[in-house]
């Protein structure tokens, strides 16, 4: 018998926030460039009884960003490119929280999950019909939905550390399918021949250096004392 609690609407949240109130993304702006740069308050989780360590994202995380990318679009339409990068060492984003996931009922993790990839879809969409560009600039470990905001750009620079790499762990640790549009991307945004995309999606460890860019995860690599160059050419 299905619990009646799992089929009640989730806690009222509130959607609206400015960049003075952010507490996971900073936003910047040069010109026709503009700066994403994702460092997560661990205990900035917008429900008590998780921690959000290894930049891992929950619902707040992701109403900054869609906030951020509409103040992009409509606020500054001399933006031409936007940065999507992390302000962590050696970590880009882990992907939705794990903790978070489990202390939350059904009708929230439908909503969460909802939401996110709406926002994905809005990087798509404003890049198909806005002119804006968007580049993820992956200097760290990229895992999950973490993978999934970066396919969701036009193009991915991963630094080659010799142990960064991209994954879509899901699969083989929770037994479950990437959540926000993982494998479609990979398969046919991004083309990955399907051989290479069972791999790729059954194991934990991820794909790195230039492998990643032979496999199409990414669209290049670049060393740690090159990659801000990199990045900005």
């Amino acid at each position: 018998m299905t619990d009646i609690t799992t089929l009640q609407a989730p806690p009222r949240v509130d959607y609206r926030t400015e960049p003075g109130r952010y507490r996971h993304w900073s936003l910047s702006f040069d010109g026709a460039i503009a700066r994403l740069v994702l460092d997560i308050a661990e205990d900035g989780g917008i429900r008590p009884g998780y921690k959000l360590k290894l930049n891992s994202y929950d619902l707040g995380v992701d109403i900054e960003l869609n906030d951020a990318l509409n103040r992009v679009r409509f606020e500054h339409p001399e933006v031409r490119s936007v940065i999507v990068t992390s302000g962590k060492d050696r970590i880009f984003c882990s992907g939705a929280n794990i903790f978070m996931l489990g202390v939350s009922g059904h009708a929230w993790k439908v909503n969460f999950c909802k939401f996110t990839n709406e926002t994905r879809n809005g990087i798509e969409d404003t890049s198909k019909h806005s002119g804006l560009k968007f580049l993820a600039a992956v200097n760290g470990a990229c895992a999950g939905g973490g993978y999934e905001l970066a396919l969701a750009c036009d193009e991915i620079l991963l630094v080659d550390d010799r142990s960064s790499a991209v994954s879509l762990p899901e699969v083989p640790l929770l037994g479950v399918l990437p959540g926000t549009g993982g494998l479609t991307r990979v398969t046919d945004k991004r083309h990955v021949r399907h051989d290479l995309a069972d791999i790729f999606c059954t194991s934990v460890e991820g794909v790195r250096g230039q492998r990643a860019v032979d496999w199409r995860l990414v669209d290049a690599v670049a060393k740690p004392a090159q990659f801000a160059a990199a990045v900005q050419e």
